[in-house]
C-alpha cells in the first residue's frame, strides 16, 4: 500500500510539471491583437439591404458606392437643380453615415457662399426619407465614415 501511495504521489508531482504553461500575459496579448488590426479602413463598408448577400469585401463596397451614387442622381435629377443652376454639371456631396444609421447629406464647396446655403437646403429636402444604410463596422462595432461622392447633374 505504502509502495502505490508512493507511485501515486511522484506521478501527481511529475504530472504537475508537465501540464504547466507559462500563461500569456494580458498587456501582451492586446498589444499582440490591436498590431493585427488596421486602422486605415473599416472591417465592413457601409452597406444597403441589396448589396449585403455580396460576400467579398471590394464587390460589396462598388455596390453600396453604385446604389448611393445612382439613388442620389435619381432624387437630384428631377429638381430645381439643374433648372436653378444649368450651368453646374456636378455637384460634390459629402456623406456621413453615423454609427445609429442616421445618413447626413451636405453639399462639399470649397467656399461657403449664399448659393451654397440654397444647394444645401435643396438636398436636405431631396435626400428625405432616403433607404436605409448600415453603417461601416470596425471589428464589429459600428463606426461613422464620411465620403465624398461627385453627383453628375448634367447627364448628356
Amino acid at each position: 500500500m505504502k509502495r502505490i501511495f508512493i507511485l501515486v504521489f511522484c506521478l501527481s508531482i511529475s504530472s504537475c510539471n508537465f501540464i504547466s504553461k507559462e500563461v500569456p500575459e494580458k498587456e501582451a496579448l492586446l498589444e499582440e491583437r490591436l498590431q493585427e488590426i488596421n486602422w486605415s479602413e473599416p472591417t465592413r463598408y457601409p452597406s444597403v439591404s441589396s448589396c449585403d448577400s455580396i460576400l467579398d469585401k471590394i464587390k460589396q463596397k462598388n455596390c453600396f458606392f453604385d446604389f448611393i451614387t445612382t439613388a442620389v442622381q435619381e432624387r437630384l435629377a428631377a429638381d430645381t437643380l439643374s433648372v436653378l443652376y444649368p450651368e453646374i454639371e456636378f455637384i460634390n456631396v459629402k456623406v456621413i453615415v453615423n454609427p445609429d444609421a442616421t445618413v447626413i447629406f451636405e453639399p462639399y464647396f470649397k467656399e461657403n457662399t449664399y448659393e451654397s446655403q440654397k444647394i444645401d437646403s435643396i438636398l436636405k429636402v431631396r435626400l428625405q426619407n432616403f433607404p436605409k444604410i448600415e453603417p461601416a463596422q470596425k471589428e464589429g462595432i459600428p463606426v461613422k465614415s464620411e465620403f465624398i461622392l461627385p453627383i453628375v447633374l448634367k447627364i448628356e
